[in-house]
């Protein structure tokens, strides 16, 4: 059963908020450079007031599985670390791997608690940060696969935009364990406490006996629930509003179809919004944007494809799928009026040397890059502000006048308030397009047909 407890933003009313999990301090590490990882003062937090909005569109690019520290190594003014220890205490330095691989790692609440190694009360707290070597693999695998990064040149257009715009630095996932629950926590800040992933598929189609486990307030498996949730979603709260929005992904039973994260909201699912919010495929939103058609609030998820997910090797498209997302907003009518955030759902079983925070039982999670593109973000920033998943949620919620969903929401620092991040007062910067992209005729040639699908191995139900 949920509970409603109150929660108080800094600078706002109280707010009464469905929640499930004790709130606990927050402890961090600021940045430092590439190289050894050096003990720092708590991070930043936003401490400005931010003027009048001008954001009218807001729109949310998931892609997946990637640590920061696996896209981003050596990106200065970031905290990155080009080496990783293992539980020996011996160091592996992190050796350069293609985007595209035919294996992939474990990223369940099994290999959190793995690689965190954690000394605390609780498991996946006060994490060694060395048990990269422990993990499970699927597929043929490099030795010590998880210690890597991508070579620049590969996910060049990633590097452009944080040049650009910002880079957020200490974001971390929502939750602790992978994709199918970090899809809820990005459009409900919540997943009733479950945990992994789905038996058959991801949401309300696969009935009552398409379960998935819960996670204990103690951080144990607890007994399974059906993957169809109650919840309260930004889209329900964005009806009531009358604030429009658009999810756009695969269709159900293809490559990307898992990821549509409403499929696992009930109210969502089974009403009409089913049929006319939830877009699919999700390349009409090119198709949309250029014909002058954007929602306040979007999501955007990629097929697997055109996603950074490892498991199969022809997925290398990911960086210029982003970029044909960014561009077509920055070539639109509507760039003077949108800020894009381009988040990664998970970690991907990737190394990282930064320990995540402990918030509550389910989170956060390990860190993910955050990128943050606007007319009105800074430029070459690095933000140390503490981020998450549910902080997209956030400044959707401040900027539309929305309430808070849940505790990760409730909680999460609002990027609008952070000076390194957006200044409302400058003019609006001229769009600069970004390198890498593909016109809108190649992403609907990619379409699949759902007969040809391998979804990667650790994301099948039970995994």
């Amino acid at each position: 059963m949920e509970l409603c407890r109150k929660f108080t933003r800094t600078g706002a009313p109280s707010v009464t908020i469905k929640q499930s999990g004790a709130l606990s301090a927050a402890l961090a590490l600021a940045g430092c450079a590439s190289g050894a990882l050096s003990s720092a003062p708590p991070s930043a937090q936003p401490t400005s007031t931010p003027a009048e909005s001008p954001i009218k569109h807001v729109v949310f690019v998931i892609q997946e599985n990637r640590s920061f520290n696996n896209l981003f190594v050596g990106y200065p003014d970031a905290t990155t670390q080009n080496y990783g220890l293992d539980t020996g205490g011996h160091r592996v330095p992190l050796a350069p791997r293609n985007l595209g691989t035919s294996w992939d790692i474990n990223h369940s609440s099994t290999a959190f608690f793995t690689e965190c190694d954690g000394r605390g009360k609780l498991p996946g707290t006060d994490c060694r940060m060395d048990g990269w070597n422990r993990e499970e693999f699927y597929g043929r695998v490099p030795k010590n696969a998880a210690y890597s990064y991508v070579r620049r040149k590969q996910i060049e257009p990633y590097w452009q935009m944080a040049r650009d715009y910002v880079l957020a630095d200490r974001t971390f996932s929502s939750n602790l364990d992978g994709s199918f629950v970090s899809h809820q926590y990005a459009v409900a800040a919540y997943a009733s406490h479950a945990v992994d992933f789905p038996l058959l598929q991801w949401g309300c189609p696969g009935g009552r006996t398409d379960t998935l486990p819960t996670l204990t307030s103690r951080r144990a498996l607890g007994p399974p629930i059906p993957a169809c949730f109650d919840n309260p979603t930004i889209a329900s709260e964005a009806d009531t509003a009358g604030v429009s929005w658009r999810f756009y992904a695969d269709a159900l039973n293809t490559y990307g179809g898992p990821w549509s994260a409403y499929q696992a909201d009930r109210e969502i699912y089974r009403s009409p919004d089913w049929q006319t919010n939830v877009i699919n495929p999700e390349t009409r939103f090119l198709e949309d944007v250029a014909k002058g058609r954007l929602a306040a609030i979007t999501w955007i998820t990629p097929t697997l494809d055109d996603s950074d997910h490892p498991g199969l090797a022809t997925t290398t498209q990911g960086p210029a799928w982003v970029a044909s997302v960014v561009n077509a907003v920055g070539a639109s009518r509507f760039w003077n009026s949108t800020a894009i955030f381009v988040m990664w759902d998970d970690w991907g079983g990737f190394f990282d040397p930064v320990p995540p925070v402990h918030e509550d039982y389910d989170g956060l999670g390990f860190r993910v890059p955050l990128l943050m593109i606007s007319p009105y973000a800074k430029r070459r920033s690095v933000t140390h502000v503490q981020y998450e998943t549910a902080s997209v949620l956030r400044f959707i919620e401040d900027n539309f006048g929305l309430a808070p969903l849940a505790a990760s929401d409730a909680r999460a620092a609002d990027p609008a308030a952070d000076p390194a991040a957006f200044d409302y007062r400058q003019a609006p910067r001229t769009f600069e397009k970004i390198s890498g992209s593909r016109p809108a005729a190649f992403w609907h040639e990619r379409q699949h047909d759902a007969s040809a699908i391998q979804f990667p191995f650790a994301e099948r139900g039970g995994d």
